[in-house]
């Protein structure tokens, strides 16, 4: 492509991307649709009353129907191959239709032979074995996922006796306590350890210590969901999770709670047109995050000067204020998204501090980015890395410190850093520095010998451990190689980051596929977010033919396929999820990149 086509389709997708703002000036993307979102999400309606659900129960198992592979399998997205998890929700949501509803028998008959050729039987035990097989000793997942099964039925009557009990009786323990105990959970997914735990208790045998133990613990745990529960009856804002906890509770005799009452509201107000839903309400503060990134140093050329002060004020209108109800973590993070069950996380928050970098002077956002630089310092672990939710939990994977947030961190700690140098009233420069030194030796420690990271929350399906490097690898070098703009690194910290990147490089030009794209990593069919990310990461002189191949195929790909979004999201331990708004934005940053080195 030539530089002047290259322009135009800059200015193309900008405009696209532009059109794709909401009424309020941000962005709020879309989420796939999710089969194990509708499935879970249709049983807790069924539970809380058949027929004064009767339309959204009818409108999810028709989405179904539509979704359904041909092998008669299910996957998290309807762009993703088949997956036993998702296939047996699917089967235990359809078992209490089969009865009465042919096509919900037939339909099950299908999933049933998809499920016996993965080796499963749904009326033997050995679904128990395999699933928790599959999650091993993260109960995250698997337990809620066996404890649904088992409320439809799913092998049968003795279904829960080989459930492991979630020991929801911890929760009542001050919070401080939790990253010390063997939770089986990861730290987000309290509301699940105790409303699943709840309802295994209730429908398990077990010794008289613990029945009396966890009897006396209900009501106080009842309490701590109570304190737990955002204003718009989400919890996290994600439909599974919330559709877990309400058909639990209402098995257990909880129907007539707030926490039900609310959580049923949010799930019939989130479902979509089409019967569908997705697992999450929207990420809008994180694609608001990538889209105001993607625009580079045009940013004024597309936005009027209000228009940036209306989304920086969007940033600090949802800036959390106060210490969260979720994670205990203290006032200065953001979360994902604008509703009030979000989060505050390591991604969110650098992304944000950015963001508001662009948007307006430092001065203008200062107090902002002070409280943000605060927040960040009291949750990056002892190992220099930054978790996603809770400092010094680390048992299970989704609670460790990771390369890419820790990237993110550098990058945003540094942007700070650099603006605010010269300012004798900013007092936290020294804290500033420390953490970004402890932070960068945990990316060069985890730097694998083949120059690549691994990423925690976006995988690929089609690579045989589903983990991204490529996701992971161009994440962190584009932030590294940002940080070299920063006029305050010392030599020995820009010869540190110079080599990580140029590993990086090595590895991404490698695993580059011969039509120019790339996939998860070698030999993987590519995709327009991961082949857009490593021409950002790439982009030089030194590696123009590389990048141009990358963009030759895109362009190719967009001129045929649009901007199609791939499944490369994970979520809530391991489940899929594309967003619509991430090819956009990392195909527009990676032609403004390359328009920079035109220059």
């Amino acid at each position: 492509m030539k530089k002047e086509q290259i322009q135009q389709r800059f200015n193309e997708v900008a405009l696209e991307l532009i059109a794709r703002r909401n009424s309020l000036g941000f962005w709020e993307g879309k989420l796939s649709s999710s089969a194990l979102g509708v499935a879970v999400a249709v049983v807790a309606l069924h539970f809380d009353g058949l027929e004064k659900n009767l339309k959204e129960i009818h409108s999810g198992i028709a989405w179904l129907y539509k979704n359904i592979n041909a092998d008669g399998s299910f996957g998290d997205t309807p762009e993703s191959p088949g997956n036993v998890s998702t296939s047996l929700l699917v089967y235990a949501a359809l078992n209490l239709y089969t009865e009465n509803n042919i096509r919900a028998k037939k339909t099950n008959s299908r999933i049933s032979a998809y499920l016996l050729s993965k080796g499963i039987e749904t009326n033997s035990p050995k679904v128990a074995e395999y699933i928790l097989n599959h999650y091993q000793k993260d109960y995250t997942f698997s337990v809620p996922i066996l404890a649904m099964c088992g409320l439809c039925n799913v092998p049968g009557e003795n279904a829960f006796k080989h459930i492991p009990q979630l020991p929801f009786e911890l929760s009542l323990l001050p919070r401080r306590f939790f990253k010390l105990l063997n939770l089986s959970v990861v730290s987000y997914a309290i509301p699940a350890l105790v409303a699943v735990g709840i309802v295994i208790f209730k429908k398990k045998k077990s010794g008289i210590f613990w029945r009396v133990v966890r009897k006396f613990s209900i009501p106080r745990a009842m309490k701590i969901l109570q304190r737990m529960l955002p204003m718009s009856g989400g919890f996290l804002e994600a439909i599974p999770l919330t559709a877990f906890v309400c058909l639990s509770l209402i098995s257990s005799g909880f129907k007539e709670t707030e926490v039900v009452e609310k959580g049923i509201s949010f799930l019939k107000k989130t479902q979509r047109e089409d019967g569908g839903w997705a697992i999450d309400i929207d990420l809008s503060t994180w694609v608001t995050s990538l889209s105001v990134k993607a625009f580079r140093a045009s940013l004024n050329g597309f936005f009027t000067s209000d228009d940036l002060d209306s989304i920086a004020d969007y940033y600090k209108l949802i800036q959390n204020q106060e210490v969260h109800p979720f994670n205990g973590t203290a006032p200065g993070g953001w979360g994902w998204t604008h509703f009030p069950g979000s989060v505050p996380d390591c991604d969110d928050t650098p992304g944000a501090m950015l963001a508001l970098l662009k948007l307006q002077k430092p001065e203008e956002v200062k107090s902002e980015l002070l409280d943000a630089s605060r927040w960040l310092g009291e949750i990056q672990n002892k190992d220099g890395g930054f978790p996603t939710f809770s400092k010094g939990w680390g048992k299970l994977p989704f609670d460790q410190s990771c390369a890419d947030l820790t990237g993110h961190v550098v990058l945003a700690v540094s942007a700070v850093i650099e603006s605010f140098r010269n300012d004798p009233d900013f007092s936290t420069l020294k804290r500033l520095e420390k953490m970004f030194n402890a932070a960068l030796i945990y990316l060069d420690k985890h730097q694998k010998k083949n120059g690549s990271w691994l990423p925690l929350w976006f995988g690929n399906q089609y690579t045989s451990d589903h983990t991204n490097p490529v996701y992971g690898t161009a994440r962190v070098v584009t932030y590294l190689k940002d940080c070299l703009f920063h006029e305050w690194l010392g030599s020995d910290l820009r010869d540190k980051i110079e080599l990580m990147v140029e590993k990086g490089n090595r590895f991404l030009i490698s695993v580059q596929n011969e039509d120019g794209s790339w996939g998860g990593d070698k030999n993987i069919q590519g995709s327009m977010e991961e082949t857009a990310l490593a021409i950002s990461a790439l982009s030089s002189g030194q590696n123009w033919e590389v990048c141009m191949n990358g963009l030759n195929w895109l362009d190719h790909f967009y001129s045929e396929k649009g901007l199609k979004a791939s499944p490369i999201g994970l979520y809530f331990a391991s489940l899929w999820y594309d967003e619509e708004l991430y090819p956009v934005t990392f195909y527009l940053e990676a032609l403004g990149r390359i328009l920079e080195i035109e220059s």
